[in-house]
Order: C-alpha cells, then sequence, then structure tokens
C-alpha cells in the first residue's frame, strides 16, 4: 500500500496576471509564497518518505516548502506537468477566449475535449497524469511509503476526474482544486482511492484565491 499527498502548486504569477499558464515557467506570487508558509506548518508532523514534482517552478516550490527540514529530495517527474496550451500558451486567458470562442465553449461545455491548435489535447493529460500514479503505486521500492507529489489544477482535476467517476466525460461536473490544496490518496497496484480531496484548511481565509481557476469570458460575464 502507498500513501500518496496530492497537492496543487500555490499561487503563481501567471495565476495573478490571468494568463494561461500551462508550462509557461511562472515564478510563485508574493500570495503564494505566504501560502506555502501554512503549507509548510501543515506538514511539519506529516512523515514522508519520498517528494516528486512536476518540473515547473510553481510546483517544485510548492513540494519544497512541504517537505521543508525533512531532509528530502524532489524528484522531478514529467507526467504530472501541466497541460500545455499552444497558441494560447502564456497568454492573457480572456483575451485568448475572446479570439477564440470556440475553445471558450468547448473549455466551459466540454473540457474533456479541449485541445488548443499546437497545444496538448485535455484527453492526452488524463492519461499521462494516471501513468504518473501507477508508476508511483506499483513501484516495489514505494511499497509501505507515504509519498507527496506537487502538481497543477487541470492534471489533478483529470486525475480526481478517473476517481471519483472513471470517465473523463466527467470532468465538467470535477471540481477544481484550490492553490496549495491537498488531497490524500490511498494506492494499492492499480487500485486508487480518494481519502480526501481539496482540503486547503490550513489556509486562512484571506490568503484562499477568489476563484479556484481561472475561468472563461462566458464565466465571468
Amino acid at each position: 500500500m502507498v500513501k500518496i499527498y496530492l497537492i496543487r502548486h500555490c499561487e503563481a504569477e501567471g495565476n495573478r496576471l490571468n494568463i494561461f499558464q500551462g508550462t509557461t515557467d511562472t515564478d510563485i506570487s508574493e500570495l503564494g509564497a505566504r501560502q506555502l508558509e501554512f503549507l509548510k506548518e501543515r506538514f511539519s508532523d506529516i512523515h514522508i518518505d519520498k517528494a516528486f514534482s512536476s518540473p515547473l517552478l510553481r510546483a517544485r516550490k510548492t513540494a519544497e516548502a512541504a517537505v521543508s527540514g525533512k531532509g528530502l529530495a524532489i524528484t522531478p517527474m514529467e507526467e504530472f506537468v501541466e497541460i500545455y496550451g499552444g497558441v494560447i500558451e502564456g497568454k492573457n486567458f480572456n483575451k485568448s477566449f475572446e479570439e477564440n470562442p470556440e475553445l471558450a465553449f468547448v473549455w466551459d461545455n466540454r473540457p474533456e475535449d479541449f485541445a488548443a491548435p499546437e497545444g496538448e489535447p485535455m484527453r492526452a493529460v488524463y492519461d499521462r497524469v494516471w501513468q504518473g500514479i501507477l508508476k508511483l503505486s506499483r513501484d516495489p521500492d514505494n511499497q509501505g511509503k507515504t509519498l507527496l507529489v506537487a502538481s497543477h489544477g487541470a492534471a489533478i482535476r483529470c486525475l480526481m476526474c478517473r476517481l471519483l467517476h472513471g470517465d473523463i466525460s466527467h470532468l465538467k461536473s470535477t471540481p477544481w482544486s484550490f492553490n496549495t490544496a491537498v488531497n490524500l490518496l490511498t494506492a494499492q497496484g492499480d487500485e486508487v482511492t480518494i481519502d480526501y480531496m481539496s482540503d486547503y484548511s490550513h489556509l486562512p481565509e484571506e490568503l484562499v484565491p477568489k476563484n479556484i481557476r481561472i475561468l472563461s469570458v462566458k464565466n465571468e460575464e
């Protein structure tokens, strides 16, 4: 059996600036740094054997804060990186959707079919994040261990959709995680269950973002 704490990264500059971050490697924001202080406190008395992260800076810094003082190196895993936005990557979220209304419609109504031109399809994210979890749960060296993984909003949402519903067609009804929200999974081989999800109780109210995830023009009107 393997325990996995799966955490969404803290607020990053891309969140603050309202851009489609995707794989754009923005640093954490001032608010994000404050969030990490509370995440660090939450995990201060929790034993972690190994730590993993998306290779992006915002996720790595989140993992580093959570295991601070535990003497653990952070192992990067590409499986947990965020969706690549293609032509809208790194651009203002609302402006991009205004210029590409068909993408906004799919993002809002059929997120499982979202695939920006030259970008990564959401269905590919759904599959690769699952493969990342299976890689950890199947590894003989991880049996009986407690792991920590830092990842991203869309990636975590895809995984939660699989575990909750077993089919990406339910992605629209799967909630997003707040920044630094913690999900606890129990894995045994290919069987993975959710102990709890999207817990951000370590954050004081003033550090909880007003929006869980940047939404499209349609939803912000």
